[in-house]
C-alpha cells in the first residue's frame, strides 16, 4: 500500500486549480481539450465520487483517466488494488511521480478503447489477471471520465467481461439525463434502454462547470450504475439486444413497422414483421421512443427467437 498516507492525502487536497496550473507550468504541459482533460478540483466532490462507490479492502478498482493521480491516491487508500489507465504519457508521468510510494496501483499507459464498440484487450487482460489474484474481490469502476469517451467506456464495460459490480463516474449531465430518461421524452434513447434494462442507474450529484479546471462549457454529473444480475439474465444475447436497440432508434421518428423492417431487412419480410409486432402487442404505428424498456426487451426477444 502507501508508506506515507499523510503525504498522499496532502497531495489530494492540493489539487486546486492554482496548484494544477503551477504544476503544469513547471512541467511545460497544458491540458488537452481533445482528450477531455477537465480536472475535478473540488475535494468534497472527489471524496463524494469515491465514497459513492463504497470501496472496501476487498475491491479491485478501475480508473479510466489517471490525470495527475489525485483520485487514484484516494482509491488506493481504500481498495485492495487500483488499475488506472491514462493515454497521455505526460499526465501518467506526473501521476507516477506523485504516487511512487504506493504498491497497490497498476499504471497502464494505453487507450482504454480499441474502438468505439470494444475495450482495449490489454486492459481487459490486466483486469482479469488482477481479479485472479483477488478471487473474492468486487470489481468497480470509479473515474472522472473524459467526456469524449464516457459513453463507449460505460456501455462496453457491460459487454466485455469481467463486468463491474458497480460503476461510479463523472460524466456530462446531458449523458446522465439520457441514461435515466423515461419513454416519450427527448432524452430517451438506445442508451437509456441499454442502461436501464440491466442496471439500476442513479444521478448522485449535478455539478457546475466551476468545480473543474479547465472549466467545461456544460454541466456534469456523478452517475452511479449498478448492474443487476437478475435483470441481465433476462437477455440471452447481449450483443444482439444492443445492436437491435440501436437499430430501432436509428430513425427514432419513424413508425415502428418501418424501423423493424429496416433493422431486419435481410431476415424478415413484411408479414413476418407484422407477426412479430402483433405477438408483442404492437400495431406498428408506434415509435420506438414511446415504448417502455420492458416492451423493447419483449420485442427484441420475440425477434431473436424467430431467428434461432
Amino acid at each position: 500500500m502507501c508508506r506515507d498516507k499523510t503525504k498522499q492525502s496532502e497531495y489530494a487536497i492540493r489539487q486546486t486549480a492554482s496548484h494544477l496550473m503551477n504544476r503544469f507550468e513547471k512541467a511545460g504541459i497544458r491540458p488537452d481539450p481533445r482528450r477531455g482533460q477537465n480536472f475535478l478540483v473540488d475535494l468534497n466532490l472527489v471524496e463524494l465520487l469515491a465514497r459513492s462507490a463504497e470501496i472496501t479492502k476487498e475491491d479491485v478498482v478501475l480508473e479510466v483517466g489517471t490525470g495527475t493521480g489525485s483520485l487514484t491516491a484516494m482509491l488506493a487508500d481504500q481498495a485492495a488494488h487500483v488499475i488506472t489507465v491514462e493515454v497521455d504519457t505526460r499526465m501518467l508521468d506526473l501521476a507516477q511521480e506523485s504516487l511512487i510510494d504506493y504498491t497497490n496501483i497498476t499504471f497502464l499507459r494505453l487507450d482504454a478503447l480499441k474502438n468505439k464498440n470494444r475495450l482495449n484487450p490489454q486492459l481487459c487482460e490486466s483486469i482479469t489477471q488482477r481479479l485472479a489474484l483477488h478471487p473474492n474481490a468486487s470489481f468497480k469502476l470509479v473515474a472522472n471520465l473524459p467526456y469524449n469517451i464516457a459513453t463507449p467506456i460505460l456501455s462496453n464495460l457491460l459487454v466485455s467481461p469481467p463486468t463491474p459490480d458497480l460503476m461510479v463516474a463523472t460524466i456530462q449531465k446531458e449523458l446522465a439525463d439520457r441514461m435515466t430518461a423515461s419513454p416519450s421524452t427527448k432524452a430517451y434513447s438506445a442508451l437509456s434502454i441499454w442502461m436501464q434494462v440491466q442496471c439500476d442507474v442513479q444521478v448522485v450529484r449535478v455539478m457546475p462547470p466551476t468545480v473543474f479546471w479547465p472549466r467545461p462549457k456544460v454541466q456534469s454529473a456523478i452517475i452511479k450504475i449498478q448492474p443487476i444480475s437478475a435483470q441481465r439474465a433476462r437477455i440471452p444475447d447481449l450483443g444482439f439486444f444492443h445492436r437491435t436497440v440501436r437499430a430501432l432508434f436509428f430513425h427514432r421518428r419513424k413508425y415502428l413497422r418501418s424501423v423493424v423492417l429496416s433493422a431486419f431487412k435481410e431476415q424478415f419480410d413484411k408479414p413476418q414483421v407484422d407477426a412479430i409486432l402483433a405477438k408483442a402487442g404492437l400495431k406498428g404505428d408506434e415509435r420506438a421512443e414511446q415504448l417502455s424498456v420492458e416492451k423493447i426487451l419483449e420485442l427484441c426477444e420475440i425477434a431473436r427467437s424467430r431467428l434461432s
